[in-house]
């Protein structure tokens, strides 16, 4: 299976640069994977296409303003990305020139945070170590830190909150959960209110929604660990959920991993947490998930193999197809795609 069967065309006039002013008023494109016609509506309308008794899963991780411009002793300036922790001070980023780095460098991010850098990798990879750490630290990027929107979206973001979910409580991602930025409140309740159960989990988005897929055969592609969280409610929720027939819909690539790597082989989930580098591409046997919401992916990408793996490669891609040449929204800022 090569990555360029995952290739496809897109206008670049359909790649959102901004949200629409209501979340929920993204369109909604509606693959039913047992019929053969696509459905078009609007995100708003939903809830029409879940059941009573069934469960909707979340992913609640907040986005860290983890773009940061930072400063050597010298003068010369730096950006970072902060990516994942290695422990309480530690911190694996990606430099930008990292080749103006190296192991000893001191680098300041205004008057209230500073860094030292510990190793330089491949690719723009580094790791820091900030003085500060918990609630310190968070606090400090909050106030001198960047949302990290992906590289397409190159207009600036007026409001940041429009970058998190409605849901988001647990800083840690470095790209928001896009399928979760649909929802509001109130759509949350009308969901709830045709008795449809919502539960959370949480990953935090890391390295490889900025990395792309380097090798042409799929299955040498190697993924980056990303840390989960299940709680003990949620795996309740999910196995009663199994029990009396209902569907499980996650809300989100990142949902899926998460609960397909929890999953056993007899279809009863366990709460957990760790890292995960769970890789999903056609061929995969799904235990944990009949239904996913989902924005529309870049070509060649890990999140489109996995959209595929679910619904079929060619049916994604005729889907995609037809909501490009309907002039659809693409990528984060855009429109939606539930599978059923």
């Amino acid at each position: 299976m090569r990555v360029s069967d995952f290739d496809y065309q897109l206008p670049q006039e359909l790649i959102a640069q901004q949200p629409l002013p209501g979340r929920d008023q993204s369109r909604l494109l509606v693959l039913d994977r047992k019929q053969p016609e696509l459905v078009h509506t609007q995100f708003s309308q939903l809830p029409r296409f879940l059941a009573q008794g069934d469960l909707l899963v979340i992913n609640d991780t907040r986005v860290l303003p983890a773009r940061l411009a930072g400063r050597k002793a010298t003068g010369g300036q730096v950006e970072i990305l902060i990516l994942t922790p290695e422990d309480d001070r530690r911190w694996n980023c990606l430099a930008k020139p990292a080749r103006r780095l190296k192991p000893g460098t001191e680098l300041s991010f205004g008057k209230d945070l500073t860094a030292a850098v510990l190793s330089v990798g491949e690719q723009g990879l580094c790791q820091l170590e900030f003085p500060r750490q918990g609630k310190e630290f968070l606090h400090a990027i909050e106030q001198l830190g960047e949302m990290p929107l992906p590289p397409y979206i190159r207009e600036t973001l007026a409001d940041a909150e429009r970058y998190q979910t409605v849901y988001s409580s647990q800083p840690g991602a470095v790209a928001a959960p896009t399928a979760g930025l649909h929802f509001t409140p109130s759509l949350l309740e009308h969901v709830q209110s045709r008795g449809v159960e919502v539960a959370r989990v949480t990953l935090h988005i890391g390295l490889d929604t900025f990395r792309p897929v380097a090798v042409e055969n799929v299955k040498e592609h190697k993924m980056h660990s990303e840390f989960y969280q299940l709680s003990d409610q949620t795996a309740r929720a999910i196995n009663a959920a199994r029990e009396r027939g209902g569907r499980v819909v996650a809300v989100g690539t990142t949902v899926v991993r998460v609960l397909e790597t929890l999953t056993g082989q007899d279809g009863v989930i366990a709460a957990g947490s760790g890292w995960t580098e769970i890789f999903i591409y056609p061929g995969y046997r799904f235990k944990a998930v009949d239904g996913l919401i989902t924005n529309f992916h870049l070509p060649r990408s890990t999140l489109l193999m996995l959209v595929s793996a679910f619904a079929g490669r060619e049916k994604i891609l005729e889907a995609y197809k037809e909501a490009a040449e309907l002039k659809y929204r693409f990528y984060s800022f855009g429109d939606a795609m539930l599978i059923i």
